[in-house]
């Protein structure tokens, strides 16, 4: 599976929200957030989005799935600084029997920040790919 989405602007476009605020610690000598650094915020919001969903990740460990991120891109329209609170919107996009795509947003108040799209590959323990849990066919898909 290839990235094939291209993430809305549009906060109603996503099913799930999850709020982190900018550490000192993020941001670079220009004062802003180091492009390496919306990467964690990305999986933050993505593993919010599965306890939200139900389904933990821990839980989906236990089971025997890892989800490998294969593929990441991030498209930085305004940059963040120390201590914004960031809004990262994530949906669903296209699936196959064992990848999947996540479109994120992020935001500070209304203003559109940044972008971005990871493709998952579903994982046994021992790293050889396997189908998605079942339950994964059960979500919605987005709209984009």
């Amino acid at each position: 599976m290839r990235l094939a989405l291209d993430p809305p602007v549009d906060p109603l476009a996503y099913s799930f929200a999850h709020r982190v605020r900018v550490r000192f610690a993020e941001t670079d000598a220009m004062g802003i957030v180091h492009h390496a650094a919306y990467l964690p915020y990305l999986e933050e919001a993505r593993v919010s989005w599965l306890r939200a969903m139900g389904h933990p990740y821990t839980e989906t460990r236990t089971d025997g799935v890892d989800f490998s991120v294969v593929e990441a891109w991030v498209r930085y329209r305004k940059p963040l600084r120390f201590d914004d609170v960031v809004d990262v919107h994530v949906a669903m996009g296209a699936r196959t029997p064992t990848t999947f795509q996540l479109g994120y947003l992020l935001r500070v108040d209304d203003v559109v920040c940044a972008t971005g799209v990871t493709v998952h590959g579903a994982v046994t323990t021992a790293g050889r790919p396997t189908r998605l849990p079942g339950w994964m066919a059960e979500i919605d898909l987005a709209s984009f």
